[in-house]
C-alpha cells in the first residue's frame, strides 16, 4: 500500500476536506482542512500535502503533510466543507454552523459568519442538538442534526431560507447534494434518503452504520463511504464492474452486490446508477481503500485520483491512485 501515507497529528480527526480545484486546473490536490472532536480544545486546520505535481507516477508516494494554520472550533467539528477556496463551513456538536475564511497571504483563519443554534431539540428551552452534517453549493449550505431537522442557508444572509423541521424521526448523520434541489441523507439507523427540498422524502436503501457518503466531483458512478467499524468503502457502478473479481466469490478486496438492491423504484428520468431498480443495468464493486482496519474512519473526502481521511487512532491518511 505504497500509495497510502498517515501522519500523526495529536487529535481525533471528526472531518477532512480537499480544497477545491477550478475545473480548468491541471494541478492536483494540495491542500486540505481538517476537523477535531473529543479534545480538550478543539480545532479546525488546514493542512498542505507539497508539490503532488512533482511526483513521478511511477515513483513511491511521499507526502510531506505540514500544518500551515489553525483555529479553535467551539465544541466538536461534527463536519467541514469547503464553500470555495477561501471559506470554509463547519458544523458543531453545539448546533452551530459556521463560516470561516482562510487568509492565505498570511496562513491564518478567522470566523465570519454563524448561525448560533441552527439545531436544538424540541423543549430544550434553546439548548443546542449536534448539528450533524452540511453540504455547500455556494452560496447555499444546507445542514442537518440530530434533532431530524433540515436548514438550508445562504452564505450572505444571517437569516435561514428553509426549515424542514422534524424531516426525520431518527437522528440524520450525512448530508450530499444529489442535484441543485435535491439531497441525500443517511440516518442513525443506517437509511440512506433522497430529498426534493420542496417536496417529500423517498427512502432507497438501509446499509450500516455509515458516517459519510460521497460521490466522486467528476465521477457519478462512483460512491465513498467510511463508518464506524474502520472501513473506507469504494462502491463503482461504472460499466466494467461486472467483470472484476468478488472476494464472496473468493478474490480478496471487494464485493458484488446487484444494483437493484440499491433501492425501490424512483423517477427513471433520474440518470444515475444508485437510483436505478434494473437488475440488468449490470452489478456494483465495493472495494476496501485502508489497507487494514482501524479504528472509526470518521470522515473522508475525494478529488480526482487522491482520497483524504480522517479516523479516531489520530491520524490523516492519504491516497493516490484511486482507480488503477
Amino acid at each position: 500500500m505504497e500509495n497510502i501515507k498517515a501522519k500523526f497529528v495529536s487529535q481525533k480527526i471528526s472531518k477532512t476536506r480537499w480544497r477545491p480545484e477550478p475545473a480548468s486546473s491541471l494541478q492536483q490536490p494540495d491542500l486540505f482542512a481538517a476537523g477535531s472532536w473529543d479534545n480538550e480544545e478543539n480545532k479546525v486546520s488546514i493542512w498542505s500535502t507539497g508539490e503532488f505535481g512533482a511526483i513521478n507516477m511511477d515513483e513511491d508516494y511521499v507526502a510531506d503533510i505540514k500544518l500551515l494554520c489553525e483555529i479553535r472550533h467551539k465544541g466538536d467539528v461534527t463536519d467541514l466543507q469547503f464553500l470555495d477556496q477561501e471559506r470554509i463551513v463547519t458544523a458543531s456538536s453545539t448546533g452551530k454552523v459556521s463560516i470561516f475564511r482562510h487568509h492565505q497571504t498570511n496562513e491564518t483563519l478567522s470566523e465570519k459568519q454563524k448561525w448560533e443554534h441552527a439545531h436544538r431539540h424540541v423543549g430544550s428551552n434553546g439548548i443546542g442538538a449536534p448539528c450533524t452534517g452540511i453540504v455547500c453549493n455556494s452560496p447555499e449550505i444546507v445542514s442537518v442534526g440530530e434533532d431530524g431537522r433540515i436548514n438550508v442557508f445562504r452564505a450572505d444572509s444571517k437569516d435561514l431560507v428553509r426549515t424542514i423541521d422534524d424531516a426525520d424521526s431518527s437522528a440524520m448523520h450525512a448530508v450530499t447534494f444529489l442535484r441543485t434541489t435535491e439531497i441525500l441523507t443517511v440516518n442513525s439507523i443506517g437509511q440512506l434518503k433522497m430529498w426534493d427540498l420542496r417536496q417529500q422524502a423517498m427512502i432507497l436503501h438501509k446499509y450500516s452504520l455509515l458516517w459519510e457518503v460521497h460521490f466522486h466531483p467528476s465521477k457519478p458512478d462512483h460512491i465513498f463511504t467510511c463508518s464506524e467499524d474502520g472501513s473506507l468503502w469504494h462502491w463503482d457502478a461504472s460499466t466494467d464492474a461486472a467483470d472484476r473479481p468478488s472476494f464472496l466469490l473468493g478474490g480478496r478486496g471487494t464485493s458484488h452486490l446487484s444494483r437493484s438492491t440499491l433501492g425501490q423504484s424512483v423517477n427513471q428520468s433520474l440518470m444515475t446508477p444508485w437510483l436505478s431498480s434494473d437488475p440488468t443495468k449490470g452489478r456494483l464493486e465495493i472495494t476496501n481503500v485502508m489497507p487494514s482496519y482501524t479504528l472509526s474512519v470518521n470522515s473522508l473526502d475525494v478529488l480526482g485520483e487522491y482520497l483524504v481521511c480522517g479516523t479516531d487512532s489520530e491520524s490523516i491518511y492519504v491516497s493516490k491512485n484511486l482507480f488503477t
